[in-house]
């Protein structure tokens, strides 16, 4: 599993062509409806493994939460059921308004 800031992952999404990174938001709807990233797929943690066989395995995989610790344990458990290119917002969505897009809302 890969660990990047906010302004590496905008990096790889806006260099990505063929191989374009998934980007799996995993907060509570609620939190996707405040504020997320453009592109973004919604499922909760608590609904990840019930829906595990929606994600490609050997798609770039980058999970996504408020402050990045929800988005590291779904990362952990999603390496640990055989997917290969998983990669943690480090400081969540958080670190992303306040890095990347400074208009995005925060709570």
């Amino acid at each position: 599993m890969q660990q990047l800031t906010a302004p590496e992952v905008a990096t790889l999404i806006a260099n990505a062509s063929a191989d374009k990174p998934m980007l799996l938001d995993v907060r509570e709807p609620w939190e996707f409806q405040t504020c997320h990233i453009e592109g973004s797929v919604s499922i909760p943690m608590n609904t990840i493994p019930a829906q595990i066989e929606q994600l490609d395995r050997n798609a770039p995989i980058v999970c996504i939460c408020h402050h990045g610790m929800r988005s590291l344990r779904v990362a952990s458990f999603l390496e640990a059921n055989g997917f290969g290119k998983v990669i943690n917002l480090t400081g969540g969505i958080h670190a992303w308004a306040q890095q990347v897009d400074t208009t995005m809302p925060t709570y």
